[in-house]
């Protein structure tokens, strides 16, 4: 349609292709519901009012709303590929993403992001992009590609890229790293917004930080730290995910005099999450039972993050706004029953229809560098105490303790009855054969070992287990099946999921991978692990950016010196 048969259809001097009746609509820019019809034509709402149309449907009553908007999220952390994302996600009612795609491109690098964005082509939804802008995230792990301003700049004009993703290396901002401040310059350059993450920064680094141009944070986990971020102008994205849950921390926070300034994000979200709470719609549910208002909760996952991202196109219902929105029954139990986008249903009652078809996925090169044979485990004794990764349930923060190790044969071994468990990180990228090795307590195993190539955010393989046998045999699976995720015991495979996408993703349908899934986190539970995910838990033990004690493939990290450490304290 040209500009003037928008405007004449406005007028109503043609018939709408869908008049919507009897609906009660959430008004994001009023804060009201009103009692209105609904006319959309072209893909886009025309407005309110008793249009004549092509065909009417009666909403009895029922809620409308936009369509929800993930404000920040890795697909990859799904482990599907991006249509069996979609599948999942699309009839919970989200209807726009803003993926990082900062775990696809530490393994293939700018081949990864191009690989992301193509695969959001054709899809019934809408997916935009943030640039990765820590590819590596530091410089105390090895990745598998670098990325600086030079190689971003040819993606930051795209359509599909709506900003530069989330800035980890805040040293490097605070303290002027100039490949980190030439990629905010790129990006303050296309004038599109700039993420951050910055756990527990304060104060004058803090003000340093949002200097830099840094509008956004996702990471608080205190109310103090998300007042400040919010008092110092940050836009707060209030995070749940499956490793991190923030909202019922965050949401005291919200006022109506301060709620444009937040966002729902899930961040990483595991498939099993995804299908059986759901998605935004989740959050929006659990923050109206916690007592936030309703019309605020949706406006928290609709207009204020497309106002952030410069999206003026969704995340309303008005005239000119693409046509795509939730329907619902109850307020204060959100419960979606129908989802439409450009003004055409695409999933009912939680499934999408038959007639929606989701592209094929397609393969991307392989990043498997390793040779098992070669991996030595052991770690000699030396007499004195060591460091350990202290597991903090249900957060991406650990702490560190110091214990005296289990010692048999001179060697530093796993102690069960301890819970002190081994954990490694083997180098799977550029043949380096680097082995980080350390101790972790709060994993739970009894026996057996885990293994994965998923282990944010390089993406080398992280094994943790009751001992040395069968750890190599984890990690010998994984490096066969070009990466995925395994549970053994006695030598014997009890689950696994093969992630032939970069070794982050499957190209099985999404009901075979949350059957897989299922079994992994039922053996390492029958291992002896009561995480409610400790494939997800151990994923993070590898994420150097993240307080407070880490491990990636050169060793132990002291995230808060941003150093490696020594496993023995001298």
């Amino acid at each position: 349609m040209t500009l003037s048969d928008r405007i004449r259809n406005a007028r109503g001097e043609a018939l709408a292709d869908l008049l919507l009746i009897n609906g009660r609509v959430i008004n994001v820019f009023s804060g009201e519901i009103i009692s209105e019809n609904i006319a959309i034509s072209d893909g886009n709402f025309l407005g309110f009012g008793h249009y004549e149309a092509k065909e009417v449907v009666d909403l009895a009553g029922r809620f409308v709303a936009p369509g929800f908007i993930d404000a920040h999220l890795h697909i990859e952390s799904t482990m599907t590929c991006v249509s069996e994302f979609v599948r999942a996600v699309l009839p919970r009612g989200t209807t726009t993403v803003i993926a990082d795609p900062h775990e696809i491109a530490n393994v293939a690098g700018a081949a990864g992001i191009e690989y992301m964005i193509s695969s959001a082509d054709a899809q019934p939804m809408n997916i935009y992009f943030t640039l990765p802008s820590c590819v590596p995230a530091t410089h105390l792990e090895t990745a598998g590609a670098s990325l600086l301003a030079k190689d971003l700049a040819p993606l930051a004009g795209h359509p599909r890229v709506v900003g530069l993703g989330e800035m980890m290396n805040y040293p490097g901002v605070i303290y002027e790293d100039p490949t980190v401040l030439a990629k905010l310059e790129m990006m303050r350059s296309h004038h599109k917004p700039i993420d951050g993450h910055g756990p527990g920064l304060t104060g004058y680094e803090l003000n340093a930080y949002i200097m830099a141009g840094i509008q956004s944070d996702h990471e608080c986990t205190s109310l103090k730290e998300a007042r400040e971020k919010l008092r110092s102008g940050m836009h707060i994205m209030i995070r749940e995910g499956t490793g991190a849950k923030n909202l019922k921390d965050l949401l005291p926070l919200v006022t109506p005099q301060n709620a444009p300034r937040f966002m729902w994000c899930t961040d990483d979200r595991h498939l099993q999450d995804l299908l059986d709470s759901g998605h935004i719609d989740a959050l929006v549910a659990d923050a109206i039972r916690a007592g936030l208002d309703p019309v605020i909760a949706i406006q928290m996952a609709t207009l204020y993050p497309a106002t952030y991202f410069g999206l003026g196109h969704v995340g309303a219902i008005s005239p000119g706004r693409q046509a795509d929105l939730v329907i619902f029954s109850h307020l204060h139990d959100l419960v979606v029953e129908a989802v439409y986008i450009q003004g055409r249903p695409v999933a009912e009652d939680g499934r999408l229809l038959p007639r929606v078809l989701l592209p094929e996925s397609r393969p991307i090169a392989q990043a498997m560098s390793v040779q098992p044979e070669r991996l030595d485990l052991s770690i000699p004794d030396r007499g004195c105490d060591i460091r350990v990764i202290d597991i903090v349930p249900d957060q991406l923060i650990t702490r560190q303790k110091t214990m005296a190790p289990t010692v048999r044969l001179k060697m530093a071994i796993s102690d069960p009855d301890r819970d002190l468990l081994k954990i490694v990180v083997v180098e799977r990228h550029q043949g380096t054969g680097n082995i980080g090795k350390g101790f972790v307590q709060g994993i739970g195993l009894q026996n057996g070992a885990l293994a994965a190539s998923v282990a944010h955010d390089s993406h080398n393989i992280i094994a943790v287990g009751a001992n040395d046998q069968d750890m190599m045999t984890a990690i010998y699976r994984v490096v066969k099946t070009g990466g995925g995720m395994v549970a053994v015991c006695n030598g014997e495979i009890l689950a696994e999921l093969a992630l032939p996408i970069a070794g982050l993703m499957s190209t099985e349908p999404l009901e075979a991978v949350r059957r897989k899934l299922d079994g992994l986190i039922a053996a390492a539970r029958s291992l002896g692990s009561n995480l409610h995910d400790p494939f997800m838990t151990l994923s993070f033990l590898a994420l150097p950016v993240i307080p407070e004690l880490k491990i990636t493939d050169k060793g132990l990290i002291d995230v808060g010196a941003f150093e490696s450490v020594g496993l023995f304290v001298d």
